[in-house]
């Protein structure tokens, strides 16, 4: 079985420039994933797609290999689908079959290598088809405003509030890394599909870098944690 990490990392960036390739605990942010991927047991070989080629470079760096992803497929409006669909095509063009994808999110950097290697052991175990990274989460309760302006509860009854022990458990795509056959994803042009499954990560991995103030949140997070010495 041959698994491939694919990795995402186009270049522009309006929350934060640079973004993908900017310091994060001492290290490029992009490096964290890159080597989180190839220290995950199952995983044969890690690609970074990307549109700049100073990207490309430090994904190379630290032991990645290049695709250059097309213009057409790296702009806001571009999905993450479209870009792991040329990867596919690529790598699969260079070498030969996929078997797995992994394909994890740069900016989600606050996971560790056995997440990935866990997660492709589930694949197997339960037969899956695509699998997700989740965290779970307690009392989650979330309102919304209606077209008057009023508010109303969404994932609950404020009128009958139940017990926490009586709560339903729920869980949150956290988005830090996808597992998928090619083949879902090429028949369904989604990353999801067949029979799903989830990884249950520690909440502290739940968070990523969309802006300044995360990244110092993160940063904080990692060092906390003893992740940024893995």
């Amino acid at each position: 079985m041959r698994v491939s990490a694919i990795i995402l990392a186009r270049g522009g960036s309006k929350g934060i420039p640079g973004k993908n390739i900017r310091d994060f605990c001492g290290k490029p942010l992009l490096a964290w994933t890159v080597e989180h991927c190839i220290n995950a047991q199952g995983v044969n070989d890690v690609w970074v797609s990307s549109d700049r080629k100073e990207i490309l470079e430090v994904g190379n760096q630290y032991g990645a290999q290049s695709i250059f992803r097309p213009d057409n497929i790296s702009g806001d409006q571009a999905t993450s689908e479209s870009g792991w669909l040329h990867a596919l095509d690529e790598i699969e063009d260079k070498t030969s079959t996929v078997d797995w994808v992994v394909a994890p999110q740069v900016t989600s950097p606050i996971r560790e290598s056995s997440d990935i290697s866990s997660a492709l052991e589930d694949v197997q175990l339960q037969g899956l088809d695509s699998l997700m990274a989740v965290t779970e989460i307690e009392d989650f309760f979330t309102w919304k405003q209606n077209h008057e302006g009023n508010l109303e509860s969404v994932t609950y009854d404020y009128l009958n509030r139940k017990r926490r022990q009586q709560l339903e458990k729920q869980f949150l795509e956290n988005g830090s890394f996808y597992i998928f056959s090619p083949k879902i994803l090429r028949e369904h042009q989604n990353r999801m599909g067949g029979k799903i499954g989830m990884k249950i990560m520690e909440n502290h991995k739940i968070f990523e870098i969309d802006n300044p103030a995360d990244l110092r949140l993160c940063e904080v997070i990692m060092r906390g944690y003893g992740l940024d010495k893995i």
